[in-house]
């Protein structure tokens, strides 16, 4: 009895490792057979290792009285007490009110855009019209922030701005634009808009090239229009990209941008302007507080975090798959 035990004990042992020795040649194969494709991914692995994870040992920091002479491993551990500076500020609630109600617009206004204009370009059938209206609305994604930002104040300055005297002899009377504090919000968001709205068509366009046109064959032979088709085929096949983009952008939900927000602000509209990555910039790299400053960052990152976590767990228990 001990024998035969001792014998499939032995094959066991065996076959372990020949599974681990077969499992190990198939994937040294595998290497070997792909080794172009982990060549092109190299350049992007190393991106993120160097830029986005080692700089996350910079963390720490938020929990100390940084001092750069000292450095991070002499500097004098505080704890949670950058972030109860910053939770007990005054600015902080007008901070939060600033950068949500920019998220939200964006969320609202910029998210569906995108969705928007690639269902209208999927229904072109023009071949040399749907390109060139795709060109002209990916451009403005490769013009410069500080370019737009000098298009928008030579039309919209009182000093005879195209757009600033177009509104004053359509509403009779002039409006500051780019002082009024009622209309900071909005121009950020067209400003958002006129730029990125047309690169984003980019992955909805794509995810709308792998709808079986069988079902739009049917769906007329049944007498089907175009809104019913675009409701009932073309909408539900880009579904999961939709939901998966909106799980992604909620984990940047308190990322306004700090370049458009900072070249849009002014003293008379800083009181709506004032967000999160202005007021990082300004205590961190003009005020020299970089313990501070980090605690901030960090408040945003584990926001963005827990939105995700949330968001994909909702998309899941509405039977949508999620990131992960």
């Amino acid at each position: 009895m001990n024998g035969k035990n001792g014998s499939a004990a032995t094959t066991t042992q065996a076959d372990i490792s020949s599974y681990s020795v077969k499992r190990e040649s198939n994937w040294k194969r595998q290497i070997k057979r792909n080794k172009w494709l982990y060549v092109l991914v190299l350049p992007g692995f190393l991106y993120f290792v160097i830029f986005k994870y080692l700089p996350m040992w910079g963390i720490v920091i938020a929990f100390q009285d940084y001092q750069p002479f000292l450095g991070i491993r002499d500097s004098e551990w505080v704890g949670f007490e950058n972030f109860t500076t910053f939770f007990s500020n005054p600015d902080f609630f007008r901070l939060l009110r600033n950068t949500l109600l920019l998220a939200l617009y964006d969320l609202i206004f910029f998210f569906p855009a995108p969705i928007i204009i690639a269902l209208l370009l999927n229904e072109i059938r023009t071949a040399f019209f749907k390109r060139t209206i795709q060109t002209l609305v990916y451009v403005p994604h490769f013009v410069s922030m500080v370019i737009i930002a000098s298009i928008t104040y030579v039309f919209l300055t009182p000093q005879g701005g195209v757009l600033y005297e177009l509104i004053a002899m359509i509403t009779g009377k002039p409006i500051d634009v780019l002082s009024s504090p009622d209309t900071f919000r909005p121009l950020i968001i067209i400003q958002m808009m006129w730029k990125e709205m047309g690169w984003g068509t980019i992955i909805f366009l794509a995810a709308l090239a792998g709808v079986d046109t069988e079902q739009y064959e049917a769906s007329i032979v049944d007498g089907a229009g175009r809104l019913r088709r675009m409701w009932h085929i073309t909408l539900p096949a880009i579904r999961t990209t939709i939901v998966i983009l909106l799980i992604l952008r909620l984990g940047n939900f308190l990322d306004t941008g700090f370049e458009q927000i900072y070249l849009m602000t002014n003293s008379l509209n800083r009181d709506v302007a004032d967000v999160f990555d202005t007021y990082v910039y300004t205590v961190g790299i003009t005020q020299g507080a970089f313990s501070y400053s980090t605690a901030v960052g960090l408040f945003k990152s584990v926001v963005g975090i827990i939105l995700v976590l949330g968001s994909n767990k909702l998309a899941k228990k509405f039977g949508h798959p999620g990131i992960y």
